[in-house]
């Protein structure tokens, strides 16, 4: 019956490509078969250097660093973070992190890691939008790697403005010092993985990670959905 109804809805109410417009077969979600093909994922894993690490060199001791795919100006992947952040799409997110996540399980990486944590939203951004744009993405990477979530570990104390139209010295003076720790909780964590949706200079992950390494030691692994490529 479930099956029937889900039929019907269907025909109704047809669902769509989030890449293209056209109508998605049983079987497909968030994404058809052909723009699926055509989205451009990085070859980053956790076992071998690549251009996210490159980022971080000399700048903060993260352990590794990862991105999924990549974000150009013009693309599939820009569309697709467009409707997660601001149409309210979040199983975009999800779907994001089931296709990464289980990659990574498959390939048995960052299987110590004890708990994911989203770079938050300053609060009266998040009253505004009603969502972390990362927060599926990042709980779905969670439940593939057998891993804690929490969105409530780092606070965001500073309410920054996009930075899409920002330089690199820009990006870091506005990011420098927006986060804390929530003191309230205790943590036993000994490595974590801190997710972004996109890295462009890596000036938020690097106040979030200065943040969280002047109060604990603790091996931070960083992955975004989606990296600016260099050049």
């Amino acid at each position: 019956m479930a099956k029937i109804i889900n039929e019907i809805n269907n025909i109704l109410l047809p669902r769509v490509c989030f890449g293209c417009n056209a109508q998605l077969f049983s079987g497909e979600h968030t994404l058809c078969a052909v723009c699926r093909h055509d989205v451009p994922l990085t070859d980053h894993n956790y076992l071998e250097e690549n251009a996210v690490d490159r980022i971080f060199y000399g700048r903060i001791p993260i352990k590794k660093a990862a991105s999924f795919v990549y974000f150009t100006k013009n693309g599939i992947v820009k569309n697709l973070l467009h409707w997660l952040k601001y149409k309210n799409q979040e199983q975009i997110g999800q779907f994001f992190g089931n296709w990464y996540g289980s990659l990574l399980k498959e390939n048995g990486q960052l299987k110590n890691i004890d708990a994911v944590i989203p770079v938050p939203l300053h609060p009266k951004k998040l009253k505004t939008r009603g969502y972390n744009q990362v927060a599926e993405f990042a709980k779905t990477i969670a439940e593939n790697l057998g891993a804690n979530y929490c969105d409530d570990w780092l606070i965001k104390t500073k309410n920054i403005k996009t930075q899409t139209k920002k330089g690199r010295q820009s990006r870091w003076e506005s990011s420098k010092d927006a986060f804390e720790l929530n003191t309230s909780l205790d943590n036993k964590f000994k490595r974590i993985l801190l997710v972004d949706d996109v890295i462009t200079t890596g000036a938020t992950i690097e106040s979030c990670a200065q943040t969280i390494l002047r109060a604990t030691e603790i091996e931070i692994f960083v992955l975004s959905m989606a990296v600016v490529p260099e050049g």
